[in-house]
């Protein structure tokens, strides 16, 4: 795997982490403020005493149980012997219809006529009375233990029985009790409680005119915000993913250390070789090692990179692998070669060509052995190819090797100046060159981008 490549891949798992982080970030504070929120839910009258009354996430249900006692309440003393006032027992259960827990609450109810309240149960209860033009507010912490001297509350005692007095427009607040005994918040998931009340009403009367109003807060778990689960989910397959991409890491990385090695091998085996070719004429010794560097630089102009730069330096590496079959007097003549000496000369693209035939580990490798002497005109040899016929990478190894060939010194001629290198190149552009290698070649002798003797 290559190491942009690499680098790409780590800054996506980064890039992925982080947006898993703020969909969890998101998911605690989504959940934060709907923990915060605080809901009401009002009605009045009527409405109050339907069999249910909801607003989706609650369910409030007002019920009046039979009365079953009575009481005298003869305030103006005019002997009143029937009983004028009956008792009833008055539930409010509250009912959590959702997931979440319903962690606070409280209701308002305000008397729309007069009523006596005797008692209740659990919570406490904030009284609100109307006297004299101002207001009387007090906190019963029990009504069932209710004493009139701790509150300074309108109360009326019949038959030693103490009660608050409640006018229209009075109203109390009843917070509801988180005791173990009563124990009714904090609500849980699909459950209720049910506060009561026993209050006193004329005969004939009733409380379904005063209204409720009703405050409570939710506690949701984070666990239960889809966004959490969300983020889990997608954690979960990052975090796979990593562990995946973590030991493909490792072997990758022994993979390509061996590669490298394997490749260490193979390029000392063959530079060993290249060695023995290039010993035969010591004026060409280190031309196979000089081709293949500027064949590989040709490569990387042309957009070529990794393993495709390694296969094509050791092509052209072995370019030359065929003079190992020409007799070291025609190698090393320093005079001119007679037709049929210039013929075995001219014999070692084939016999390269055959040689390299059955290196199937290297593809193409016996292109650049017998091609790498074919004129782009196509009056090069062995075949007389011409243009694109000619396989890229000869004609890559074509324009390296002339240019080798007229960068040093021979047995039979020393080596070119700069300006007659970039001639010749000029010249044989479309001739035995290439023209875009045969330019690409120029621009690194013009940029001093090989070496070249002035």
């Amino acid at each position: 795997m290559k190491k942009r490549n690499i680098k790409r891949i780590n800054i996506a798992y980064l890039v992925t982490f982080l947006i898993v982080a703020a969909i969890f970030a998101a998911s605690f504070i989504k959940t934060n403020v709907f923990n915060s929120l605080d809901h009401k839910f009002s009605f009045a009258g009527p409405e109050l005493f339907n069999p249910e009354d909801s607003n989706g996430d609650v369910t409030v249900k007002a019920a009046a149980r039979s009365s079953t006692w009575g009481k005298i309440f003869d305030f103006y003393n005019e002997g009143i012997t029937d009983n004028n006032y009956q008792a009833f027992t008055y539930d409010f259960t509250f009912s959590n219809n959702t997931n979440d827990e319903v962690n606070y609450f409280i209701f308002k109810l305000t008397f729309s006529k007069e009523i006596f309240l005797a008692s209740g149960w659990n919570g406490s209860v904030e009284i609100h009375q109307k006297l004299n033009g101002g207001e009387i507010v007090s906190l019963v912490p029990d009504l069932r233990v209710f004493n009139k001297e701790n509150h300074p509350l309108d109360t009326v005692t019949v038959d030693g029985e103490t009660f608050i007095r409640m006018k229209p427009g009075d109203y109390f607040i009843y917070n509801p009790s988180s005791s173990m005994n009563a124990l009714e918040v904090p609500i849980k998931p699909h459950e209720g409680t049910t506060p009561g009340f026993i209050l006193y009403v004329a005969n004939g009367e009733n409380i379904e005119e005063s209204s409720l109003e009703l405050d409570y807060k939710f506690h949701r778990l984070i666990t239960s915000e889809p966004l959490f689960l969300i983020s889990v989910a997608l954690f979960a397959v990052w975090l796979v993913a990593f562990v995946i991409f973590a030991i493909t890491s490792v072997q990758i990385r022994k993979y390509n250390e061996r590669h490298l090695r394997d490749n260490e091998i193979i390029n000392e085996s063959i530079e060993t070789f290249t060695g023995f070719i290039d010993a035969k004429d010591p004026y060409t010794n280190g031309h196979s090692k000089r081709v293949a560097v500027y064949t590989k630089k040709i490569a990387q102009a042309m957009g070529y990179e990794g393993e495709d730069l390694d296969r094509i330096y050791y092509i052209a590496l072995l370019h030359d692998c065929g003079k190992i079959g020409v007799p070291d007097n025609i190698l090393g003549k320093p005079g001119k070669l007679t037709p049929e000496e210039f013929e075995i000369i001219k014999s070692h693209t084939v016999i390269g060509g055959e040689i390299l035939t059955s290196f199937k580990s290297l593809e193409h490798v016996y292109e650049g052995a017998r091609y790498h002497h074919e004129r782009y005109d196509g009056k090069g040899y062995p075949e007389g190819k011409a243009g694109n016929d000619i396989p890229l990478i000869a004609r890559m190894i074509c324009v390296a090797d002339s240019f080798d060939a007229m960068n040093t010194d021979r047995v039979y001629r020393k080596r070119l100046s700069k300006e007659q290198i970039i001639n010749e190149l000029e010249k044989n552009k479309g001739l035995q060159f290439d023209p875009e290698i045969a330019d690409i070649m120029l621009k690194f002798v013009k940029n001093k981008e090989v070496p070249v003797s002035d």
